[in-house]
């Protein structure tokens, strides 16, 4: 059984093509040329995932959609559309166990990063000012990990492996989590926020945790704690988040992902003291991209031998549930 597959990339192709084409009619389509190539397609592998182009590509008639997408990624907001959601017929599948250590290796750093003022450091080197000043330590200091997901459970390890002291933030509360001990829910979150020495965002976006970082939120966290984003730009009021920082209530921030990527370059967050900016590169490593088409090899494997897939996202949630999906 030979699945016409339809590529989605943006500069460079997936490696590996002459293993995904020796198990499927693979087309590969740009952002622009999606419209043409999508309808009528058995499957879409979305190489490219911060995009708006499948939701705009996606057929109107439901017999010409895709059986089943694999987003490259582990956030699907992108996906969360409508059309692709309603379907009961599509099958949506993510990049799950790909991103999780890298995540949390990623966000240590930015925890280290901003207590011990590398940035200062660094600074100080490029003006070549011999400046010695103390730093904050982050053994037993407080970490509130918001999302319960693989990459917070990940994230919830490391930091207890070096002493940090770990609760989590989900929608069900717990105290006998394996890895973050307590889950706060809503009826306990304010009371976490306000002994938090780090908040980090790790939950993914979907119509329940769009803005969930807000003014209340914000006003809520301890003084002088800083924020944590390896989720999503979009949990985050990023003017409210500004207007803390201007206000000194933070110590600083540390943001990987933003609600516009790039980040404008007007934005005052570029700027300001205390606040670490990167590209969204928290899960990227140097060979993250032979992972991502590994996964999707199997996976693909599996749909033509009529196998359950792994990592099937459940689509009114906006994560994975269930390990397997029979498609």
């Amino acid at each position: 059984m030979r699945d016409r597959l339809v590529v989605l990339y943006r500069g460079n192709r997936p490696p590996a093509t002459a293993r995904i084409e020796s198990l499927a009619d693979a087309v590969y389509a740009t952002e622009e040329e999606l419209p043409h190539l999508l309808p009528g397609a058995d499957v879409l592998l979305a190489w490219v995932t911060i995009t708006p182009a499948v939701r705009e590509a996606w057929p109107d008639d439901p017999q010409k959609a895709p059986r089943w997408v694999h987003a490259s990624s582990a956030g699907v907001d992108s996906f969360l559309f409508p059309a692709l959601v309603d379907d009961p017929h599509v099958v949506l599948t993510n990049a799950r166990g790909v991103y999780e250590q890298p995540t949390a290796e990623y966000v240590l750093g930015l925890i280290l990063a901003l207590a011990k003022d590398f940035p200062g450091t660094w600074e100080h080197q490029r003006r070549r000012e011999w400046r010695p000043r103390p730093s904050d330590g982050i053994t037993g200091r407080t970490v509130l990990v918001w999302g319960t997901g693989p990459i917070g459970r990940a994230i919830a390890r490391l930091l207890r492996a070096v002493g940090m002291r770990v609760s989590g933030a989900g929608r069900k509360s717990r105290t006998d989590d394996p890895d973050f001990g307590t889950v706060h829910g809503a009826t306990t979150l304010r009371s976490a926020l306000t002994e938090a020495d780090y908040v980090v965002l790790a939950a993914p976006l979907t119509q329940d945790t769009r803005g969930m970082v807000d003014t209340p939120v914000l006003a809520a966290m301890k003084p002088g704690a800083r924020l944590i984003n390896v989720g999503r730009g979009g949990l985050v009021d990023e003017e409210a988040l500004v207007d803390h920082l201007f206000a000194g209530r933070l110590a600083g921030a540390a943001l990987d992902v933003f609600a516009q990527e790039p980040l404008p370059a007007e934005s005052p967050l570029w700027d300001m003291p205390g606040v670490v900016i990167s590209p969204h590169t928290a899960g990227e490593t140097t060979g993250e991209r032979e992972a991502l088409v590994e996964l999707f090899l199997d996976n693909l494997s599996r749909h033509i031998e009529g196998r359950p897939l792994r990592n099937v996202v459940d689509k009114r949630r906006g994560y994975v549930v269930d390990e397997t999906h029979l498609v």
